[in-house]
């Protein structure tokens, strides 16, 4: 039974985070809506998931600050006493040249895509009870792949994967399962910032045995299924989720 259940999503205002907001919501969860700057967009997720008949929480965090993690869990405690799961999702990063890099384009990419995935999570055990919990984060192929313009976010993803790995130990004597999903090119709002965009989807569209590139609703099954109980014996795993293209060179 999923029903009061409670799930935070980080950066669901929109995108893939928003679909797996929606996905959890329609099997009864109560949403925690997380987002940085698209107020607007989050309430509107908000407003579309209530029609699922379920409660949501809309919280503004950027969560690669400290204060602001903290901030969005006294406002779980405070309007649902209680947290289930928890998926990674909020992402950001400086995509240059690695000779242009600078020490702040570093730490702002990996505060988002990295630290918070700890501290989050450290948070989030904390609330789950004796039945233990899910966590699930999400990387890129950035991580083990040179992507051009991506040695930060690239490094930062590594990190996350790691990270999934050392949690997954740690937090199994709580009853918590911790894995990552990691995604091929997906068309959403946030490749848009990619300066060669275009190129990564014919890359996608040509080259992907699946024999198509990979859609949000792929990257939401993955989720699903790693916080269902059929999911229990993985641990500390990234599943990719690329229609095959990283199999090939």
């Amino acid at each position: 039974m999923t029903q009061n259940r409670v799930a935070l999503v980080t950066g669901s205002s929109r995108g893939i985070g928003k679909a797996i907001a929606l996905r959890l919501a329609e099997q009864g969860y109560n949403i925690v809506i997380n987002y940085a700057r698209s107020k607007q967009a989050a309430l509107d997720t908000a407003e579309e998931i209530e029609k699922l008949g379920v409660k949501t929480l809309v919280v503004k965090a950027n969560v690669g600050k400290m204060d602001k993690i903290r901030e969005l869990f006294e406002q779980i405690d405070l309007t649902f006493g209680r947290l289930d799961v928890f998926v990674n999702n909020a992402a950001s990063g400086v995509q240059r040249p690695i000779m242009e890099l600078q020490e702040n384009h570093w730490d702002w990419t990996m505060d988002i895509n990295s630290k918070a995935l700890l501290f989050c999570a450290q948070e989030a055990a904390k609330r789950m009870d004796e039945n233990g919990g899910k966590i699930v984060s999400i990387s890129s192929l950035g991580s083990i792949r040179v992507l051009d313009n991506y040695t930060v976010v690239g490094v930062s993803k590594a990190a996350l994967e790691a990270l999934t790995r050392y949690l997954a130990v740690e937090l199994a004597s709580k009853g918590i399962v911790v894995n990552a999903v990691s995604g091929g090119a997906v068309d959403t709002e946030a490749l848009k910032h990619f300066p060669n965009r275009e190129e990564l989807l014919q890359d996608a569209i040509a080259k992907t045995p699946a024999g198509r590139m990979v859609e949000i609703e792929d990257i939401v099954n993955a989720v699903d299924f790693l916080i269902s109980d059929q999911s229990w014996m993985i641990r500390g795993q990234t599943i990719i989720v690329d229609g095959g293209r990283s199999l090939l060179v």
